[in-house]
């Protein structure tokens, strides 16, 4: 008998069963579905050049905005793609609406998803963590911005990567790969790198 293993549901999949179950009526999915999807809009908001505070606004008014018109979305597996466009819509509204403002650099060390743990974990991952996002920062910028979105999903669905970033989604795989390899590469000639 040949042992089959099970295809992984994708994310675009798993969103599309918790936004069918939230508008059925189970309020609790919505939860999930914010926790699931909030990395990946998060980067993709970020990609945009929005600052951290105002960020947070982006994807809190892309919430509402599903709240909102959850019932005019007539297939739920168009839910990932429908935030990913209305968050990258609400975030160049926003740069527009800003642009009188003198724009910055953004610092790699300001991308990264918000993290609430204990101030013990904290300071035993800064260094490290720290140390990591210094290599990254010095990859080319379609490396950063790759792997800022697929760091952040358990299994990436390489579709809604490739709507987010707008690259082709055949050149997702090989890009990741090459860029892992010059991470690896830099992490490895790092003499106070320790994996």
């Amino acid at each position: 008998m040949i042992d089959v293993q099970p295809v992984p549901e994708t994310l675009a999949a798993r969103a599309a069963n918790l936004f069918s179950a939230y508008r059925a009526g189970d309020e609790a999915k919505l939860s999930e579905l914010v926790a699931l999807l909030t990395p990946i809009l998060w980067h993709t908001v970020r990609a945009q050049r929005v600052e951290r505070d105002i960020a947070e606004d982006v994807l809190q008014t892309t919430w509402l905005a599903l709240v909102r018109g959850a019932d005019s979305i007539a297939d739920p597996q168009a839910v990932l793609k429908w935030l990913i466009v209305s968050a990258r819509r609400e975030s160049w509204r926003v740069v527009k609406r800003d642009a009188r403002v003198e724009p910055r650099e953004i610092e790699d060390d300001e991308l990264a998803t918000p993290v609430v743990d204990l101030p013990e974990e904290v300071v035993v991952r800064s260094d490290g963590d720290a140390r990591l996002w210094q290599h990254i920062a010095r990859l080319p910028e379609r490396c950063r911005a790759l792997l800022r979105v697929i760091a952040f999903a358990d299994r990436p669905d390489y579709a809604a990567v490739a709507e987010s970033l707008g690259m082709p989604i055949g050149s997702i795989g090989p890009t990741r790969g090459r860029c892992l390899a010059k991470l690896r590469l830099q992490l490895a000639n790092d003499p106070e790198w320790v994996n």
